[in-house]
């Protein structure tokens, strides 16, 4: 039996989404179907789910008895409905909200299913000679790529060009200068964004933020930004590692930075993205293990024991560990039990309200070199002034 389709589903659903369904309609099964748009039938089940989510958020699921979407930028809470003796609906209240935890997953599935189109970017030209027992880590944190600041105000000025102009030419000279290792990592190590969606506020306390343009743009200079450090970084490097770290700022945004690079790169066997949904993430290079978080959600002191018991095998197989988080904007390192924790500058300029709290720190990125064996062997570090 055919798939009966709802033509009010189309406003919710991406011109893809739409076409996958619509031929469900025309073909007796989903393997037929997938075989004559030529996908697999997973498309069908990720799209349906995609779709009907998005329109139960707005208000809309008839099976349901839903059929009064909610305003633009809210999600369902809740309905109440009456219904007569004989079942018929009499009235409905519907209650509306910010519902975060479905918008996320909404967006999942959504990125799920559009990363069938993302088209797949073109294999770079290898390196033709690399060191193989070394790593380059690449640290980006705590970018903020979104938000204004103004000199006057804050001593600097931020912008979304500014933002990108810099990233670009700090990446390009780190890695000129970086030993040609045969690996590399890009680790964005989260706050990429400074916030997370239409509104410029914080995601979990919607605190207002200073915001330079419209998401959509902060979006597409986002991808372009990375994607040219990413491709700086595999003419450098044999096999490059993409981290796309989970911030407090960005916290749906990582999901979708991390699902369409994968789908960006997934025809190019130099790349490697990290998927997990978890904000925590290890590397293996030989006998040296590296851990990443934001620091968003562990404390600086407790993450000594978080990567020993959220990666018992790494821990286990490495003699030379060292973790790495942002969040706080500056600098600190200590050596605990059997590893060395540091937490990284930002080449980010101060928002007003890091300005007027009277907090400071030197703006840097880094790029350390690790041996299989040795652990760390060299540091490099870039400041704006460098580049300037």
């Amino acid at each position: 039996m055919a798939f009966i389709l709802d033509p009010n589903l189309e406003q919710f659903s991406t011109p893809r989404q739409w076409e996958v369904l619509t031929a469900l309609t025309q073909y007796d099964s989903e393997r037929i179907a997938a075989e004559a748009i030529g996908c697999n039938r997973r498309v069908f089940h990720t799209a349906k789910r995609a779709v009907a989510l998005k329109a139960a958020m707005a208000g809309y699921a008839p099976e349901y008895d839903l059929t009064h979407q909610s305003p633009p930028g809210y999600s369902l809470k809740g309905t109440s409905t009456l219904y007569g003796p004989d079942g018929e609906m009499k009235a409905q209240w519907v209650k509306t909200d910010r519902d975060r935890e479905a918008q996320e997953q909404a967006m999942r599935e959504a990125v799920a299913a559009l990363s069938e189109d993302i088209p797949r970017a073109k294999p770079i030209k290898a390196p033709k000679a690399t060191i193989d027992d070394l790593c380059n880590l690449m640290v980006l944190t705590d970018y903020h790529l979104g938000m204004l600041a103004w000199h006057r105000e804050t001593g600097e000025n931020w912008n979304i060009d500014i933002a990108e102009e810099l990233l670009v030419k700090c990446f390009a000279h780190m890695l000129a200068v970086a030993p040609d290792a045969k690996t590399g990592i890009v680790c964005q190590l989260g706050d990429f964004l400074h916030f997370d969606g239409i509104l410029s506020v914080t995601p979990t306390s919607n605190h207002v933020l200073d915001a330079d343009s419209r998401f959509a743009k902060i979006v597409a200079v986002a991808i372009r930004a990375l994607r040219q450090v990413i491709d700086m970084a595999l003419a450098k490097h044999e096999h490059v590692h993409v981290i796309m770290a989970e911030g407090n700022h960005d916290m749906a945004s990582s999901i979708w930075l991390r699902q369409m690079f994968a789908a960006l790169y997934e025809k190019d066997p130099r790349v490697t993205v990290e998927t997990t949904p978890l904000p925590y993430y290890a590397y293996q290079h030989g006998e040296t293990a590296l851990f990443f978080h934001h620091g968003h959600l562990k404390k600086f002191a407790g993450l000594t024991s978080l990567f020993a018991a959220q990666f018992p095998k790494v821990w286990g197989n490495t003699v030379k560990r060292y973790g790495h988080c942002g969040h706080l904007h500056h600098t600190h390192v200590k050596e605990d039990d059997g590893i060395i924790l540091t937490q990284h500058q930002t080449l980010a300029a101060k928002d007003a309200y890091a300005a007027r709290g009277g907090w400071f720190a030197e703006r840097k990125t880094s790029c350390i070199t690790y041996h299989k064996e040795h652990g760390q062997v060299a540091v490099n570090h870039v400041t704006p002034e460098m580049i300037e």
